[in-house]
C-alpha cells in the first residue's frame, strides 16, 4: 500500500509538536490503541528528529516529518525514519529533494498557482494549511472544481466538530489536526486522554453507513 492510500485509510493525520523525545513511544502506543497508524511528527523542536526516530521503532505505525522547510531537513527526516514529508508551502528545492530521494511529499498549497505549481512538480496530493483560515470546506470544493486529479490534505482549524465536512468531499484524501495530541495532554502525560480523542476522531471520520 502506498503512502498516501495508508493515510487516506485512516482519513485523519495527527500533526504532533513534542517537546521531549522520551514521550515519543508512549505517544505512539496511545494512537495505536486509539486505531490511528499514521502520524505527521513536526520540525518545530528540537526533539522532533530523535521522536521520529522513536517511533519509526514502532513497525505499526506511518512515521512523517511534517513543518519541513529544507532539503536538509528532509534528510535528517529520512535518515531518522520518516517515509513521508510534509511543508507548510510549496518549496521546490524541498519537493526535488523528495523525488530524489524516492519520499513521498505532500507540500502545501493554497491557492491555484501553488496546485498548478504542485501538478507540474507531477504530484497529486497537497496539504490545504492553514484550512480553516483560507476558507475551510468551501475553498476546497472551489479549487478542486478545476483541478479535479487533486487531493487535499487539510490540516489547521479542523477539529470533531468540522472534520466530516471536510471528509464527506471526495478530493479531500484525510485530515491533519492537533485536538487528540494537543500539547497540553503530552505535556501532562496523558496518554489515556489521547487514545479516548483518537478514538472518538476515528469513530468521527468513520465513512457513514461503516460500522
Amino acid at each position: 500500500m502506498s503512502v498516501a492510500s495508508a493515510i487516506g485509510t485512516s482519513r485523519l493525520l495527527p500533526v504532533v509538536v513534542l517537546d521531549d523525545a522520551r514521550d515519543a513511544d508512549p505517544l505512539a502506543a496511545a494512537l495505536v490503541q486509539g486505531g490511528l497508524h499514521s502520524v505527521e511528527v513536526t520540525f518545530r523542536t528540537d526533539a522532533a528528529v530523535d521522536a521520529i526516530r522513536v517511533m519509526s521503532g514502532h513497525p505499526e505505525v506511518l512515521v512523517g516529518a511534517g513543518t519541513v522547510l529544507t532539503p536538509a531537513q528532509v534528510d535528517q527526516a529520512v535518515e531518522a525514519g520518516a517515509r513521508f514529508i510534509v511543508s507548510p508551502g510549496f518549496g521546490p528545492a524541498v519537493v526535488r529533494h523528495c523525488q530524489q530521494l524516492g519520499v513521498p511529499v505532500f507540500p502545501g498549497a493554497a491557492t491555484a498557482t501553488e496546485i498548478q505549481m504542485a501538478l507540474d512538480a507531477g504530484l497529486d496530493t497537497v496539504k490545504f494549511f492553514p484550512a480553516e483560515q483560507l476558507g475551510g470546506i468551501g475553498m476546497i470544493k472551489s479549487l478542486a472544481a478545476p483541478f479535479r486529479s487533486l487531493r487535499f490534505i487539510p490540516t489547521g482549524g479542523v477539529n470533531t466538530h468540522n472534520l466530516a465536512d471536510y471528509l464527506s468531499h471526495p478530493a479531500v484524501l484525510a485530515v491533519g489536526g492537533t485536538w487528540m495530541v494537543a500539547p497540553d495532554l503530552i505535556a501532562a502525560r496523558r496518554w489515556d486522554e489521547v487514545t479516548a480523542r483518537t478514538a472518538a476522531a476515528v469513530a468521527a471520520a468513520r465513512p457513514t453507513g461503516e460500522a
